[in-house]
Order: C-alpha cells, then structure tokens, then sequence
C-alpha cells in the first residue's frame, strides 16, 4: 500500500473528521491536534441496532440448548445479554464463555461474577480458541453476531467436528449524518467499509474534490475505489503503522 496520493497535492490541512467514536484526549489524535494545531472531530459514521425480540426468536434459536457461548466483541456481549433478558432467559453458572481476547473476557464483568464461570480467551483471534474448545468439544456452541458472521472461523470449527450456530443479534447500519451535509473538512478518515457506505447512504450526491481521504485497510481502500473516490492516505504500512503515524506524515508535509 501506498502512504501517500500525490492526487490532491499538499495543500494545508486544518480540519479532520474520524469517522469513529472519540476516544479522549489522551489518544495519539489529541496530541496530533494540539502538535499541528489542526482540529479534529470524532463522529461515528455507523451504529449497532440489536434485533427485536420477535426477530430473534424467528430464527427458532434456544439459548438454554447451548453451553458454551463464543465472544468476538463488544457488541456481541451486550445484544447476547440483551437478547437473554429480553426472552428472561437466567444464564446458569455452567455456561462457558470462549472470547476472541482477554480485554473482550474482562468486559463480560459488565454481566457475570468472572470467579464462578468458566471464560476461556485467545489472544486476538478467534482461530486461538479452537484448542479450549477441543475440551469441551460435546458442548453446542453459539456465535451471537452481526449480519456479517465470521463465516471463515465457523467453517473451520464445523470442519473439526463442532456444533456450532451463528445467531444474529445486532446490525450495523448508517449513523444519521443530516447534521453535517453542510460542514467541509480538510480530510476524511474511515477505518471500514461501512463508514463509507454511510458516506453515501448520507450524501449519495457526494463528491471528494479537495477533500482528502485517509482509509484504514485494504478492504476500505478497495471501498472507497469501488465509490470512485481517491485514497490520499492509505494505513497500515512498514513505516507508518497506525492511521494517527500516517496522518502526522501527511500533515507535515502539507502545512509547511
């Protein structure tokens, strides 16, 4: 990947709008900020819906029918304790919890006493917690998931004799960013392809013009080609690892 597009040449940025929640002052973008003396803003381009109760039980899954559940966020932990609630279903103690990382293991304190449950975790990806599981390998597993399931992972734990089912119970669909069809920024940054799906979801006349696109990725990159628009600053790559690194490059060589 490219770190930089020549296309919109270097003129001097002042404004950036991540398409992400804000994470606070202290992360590497409020340093960025007050370093460069640009502003950045923070707004979510893309939101979680959980599904209605009436949704979830057309898709005839029981919970009581399974014993260990799989974690693969956040997101997954609050809409699966939502969805339980919902149908006044008691999680029993004997429940055992596989999560992808131990920062998603620790988040399930929000609902569970972490000392009397079995919570087993990898160390990022949810391939690691495939050994764990061979130990419990006569449980029936649930995946509660969005509309994109990790469909990889679960074809290669059904290839090694699991029963496993993947339960949609959250969606992620377009913030309403009505607000903003008057506001311009210098540049655009977008970590995933449904931010820029929103873009246009939200302002399907958009055009980019002068304005820079930082992507995240390559499936972003490909998005945002694919929505004929140009990436100026593509991250991750050797040198510039993370997006906040790759627009600090940017940034210096543009407001000089």
């Amino acid at each position: 990947m490219s770190e930089i597009s020549m296309e919109a040449g270097f003129s001097k940025v002042k404004t950036i709008l991540v398409s992400q929640p804000d994470p606070g002052e202290k992360s590497p973008y409020g340093e960025l900020a007050k370093k460069h003396k640009v502003k950045v803003d923070f707004r979510p381009f893309t939101q979680v819906d959980g599904v209605s109760v009436n949704d979830f039980r057309k898709s005839r899954v029981i919970l009581s029918d399974y014993g260990s559940i799989i974690f693969n966020s956040k997101n997954a932990i609050d809409n699966y304790f939502k969805v339980a609630a919902a149908v006044k279903y008691d999680t029993p103690s004997t429940i055992k919890y596989f999560c992808i990382s131990e920062q998603i293991a620790v988040y399930l304190q929000k609902y569970i006493q972490m000392r009397k449950r079995k919570v087993f975790f990898g160390k990022g990806k949810l391939d690691e917690i495939i050994p764990m599981m061979q130990k419990h390998k006569e449980d029936k597993y649930l995946i509660p998931c969005s509309e994109n399931p990790e469909a990889a992972f679960i074809a290669l734990a059904q290839s090694k004799g699991f029963d496993i089912t993947p339960s949609l119970m959250y969606r992620t669909v377009s913030s309403d960013l009505s607000d903003l069809a008057d506001v311009k920024y210098d540049i655009l940054v977008f970590f995933n392809p449904l931010a820029i799906k929103s873009l246009f979801e939200n302002f399907s006349d958009f055009k980019q013009e002068k304005t820079r696109l930082a992507v995240f990725g390559k499936t972003t990159e490909e998005a945002a080609l694919r929505h004929g628009l140009v990436p100026n600053i593509v991250a991750p790559s050797v040198t510039l690892p993370s997006m906040a690194m790759a627009l600090e490059d940017y940034i210096k060589r543009a407001n000089k």
